[in-house]
């Protein structure tokens, strides 16, 4: 393991947006039990479509959709609030 000083944009919650030594651009910090359910809600989104079940999976990818979209304004906030331009 290496320590590194990072600089932090925002609070450290769970979706913290912080840049590491080297990098032009911050990046957001995703805690491994919210990676886990992402991941989860992706697998039951395949899983819906491949029952043909399009009404959930609609709403499935809907709510996926909010919570990274969610994320990204999180994210765009906090490098439009120390002057950073978005990579993208």
């Amino acid at each position: 393991m290496e320590r590194v000083a990072a600089e932090l944009f925002t609070d450290g919650g769970n979706d913290a947006v912080v840049r590491l030594p080297g990098r032009r651009f911050p990046g957001v910090l995703i805690q491994g039990d919210t990676l886990s359910t992402i991941r989860s809600d992706v697998a039951e989104l395949a899983d819906l479509c491949a029952t043909g079940d399009l009404a959930e999976a609609r709403e499935t990818a809907a709510l996926l959709l909010d919570e990274l979209d969610a994320r990204l304004q999180r994210y765009t906030e906090a490098l439009a609030a120390h002057g950073i331009p978005r990579p993208f």
